[in-house]
């Protein structure tokens, strides 16, 4: 399946920034509303179904320079756009 980008930020921040981010997102999600990612002149409203696949990753990129070695923790939503996706969720 091919993938389009709709949306994309990043910048960096400090923990407690993202952590606010991240509250209002999980509080959408808990009431079932709809809510609009906006950066500059790009924006996406997502209506996520009660019901959507979660994944956790974290990998460990290192330089091949050999420097120091970054961490990155990815937390994903995912679910089909006709709202057809009834799978279990499962957290590992």
């Amino acid at each position: 399946m091919a993938e389009e980008a709709l949306f994309e930020f990043e910048r960096n921040m400090d923990t407690s920034e993202v952590a606010q981010y991240l509250r209002t997102v999980a509080d959408h999600l808990e009431s079932g509303d709809e809510f609009t990612l906006e950066s500059g002149t790009e924006s996406v409203t997502l209506t996520p179904p009660r019901r959507v696949e979660f994944e956790v990753e974290v990998e460990r990129e290192t330089s091949k320079s050999g420097g120091s070695a970054e961490i990155e923790l990815e937390f994903e939503l995912e679910w089909d756009e006709d709202g057809t996706g009834t799978g279990d969720l499962n957290i590992g």
